[in-house]
């Protein structure tokens, strides 16, 4: 289980920050930023990735209750445009920039900086099993782009978005042969290109 052992030797405010949605086929990147509350349980609390979705949503419920956060994220055009791994930057840019806060540690998952002027940004390779606000973070992400993905698939229900949330499950792939990539799919991922520029 976490505690603040780790983060209670940073003598400053604490951002977590982390993203969710680079690998899906469909839908924008979000990213969140998180400022724990010392007084918050931290039981349960883990990578998005290792809970379910129903432990997931309790212990979302609980971070927001005892937090502060903010989300960013960026659309489809800009993946296509910039590619997913900037796009996931500046969903993190984003997400810190309208939490506000000054002279913050802001402790991010994964091997890049969404600002390399920033030095009280730190990266971690597998921060959300280190961090409890890196995990808060990657939950709160998960848990509003899935409802965001639930929202879209009332206008493309063929696509099953509220299941797959945008990932290239097997009934996303049929929908897709069957009836073409929509607005919402980023057609510089591979699958989509292929069937876009299809010779």
């Amino acid at each position: 289980m976490f505690s603040f052992s780790r983060e209670n030797k940073i003598n400053s405010i604490i951002v977590g920050v982390d993203e969710v949605g680079r690998g899906p086929l469909a839908g924008p990147v979000f990213a969140a930023a998180v400022i724990l509350s010392k007084n918050i349980c931290l039981k349960g609390i883990n990578d998005s990735k290792k809970l379910s979705k129903k432990k997931m949503s309790e212990i979302f419920n609980r971070i927001i209750s005892f937090s502060k956060f903010s989300i960013g994220l960026a659309t489809v055009e800009e993946i296509d445009k910039i590619n997913i791994l900037q796009a996931s930057l500046l969903a993190m840019k984003r997400a810190v920039k309208k939490i506000n806060i000054k002279d913050a540690s802001i402790l991010v998952d994964g091997t890049f900086s969404f600002d390399k002027e920033n030095k009280n940004i730190k990266t971690f390779v597998n921060g959300d099993s280190i961090y409890p606000s890196i995990a808060a973070a990657s939950i709160i992400a998960k848990v509003i782009r899935d409802k965001y993905m639930c929202l879209l698939s009332k206008q493309f229900p063929e696509y099953g978005w509220d299941k797959n949330s945008g990932y290239g499950t097997s009934q996303h792939m049929i929908s897709l042969a069957k009836y073409g990539p929509t607005p919402l799919h980023r057609k510089t991922f591979a699958p989509i290109h292929k069937m876009l520029f299809k010779k």
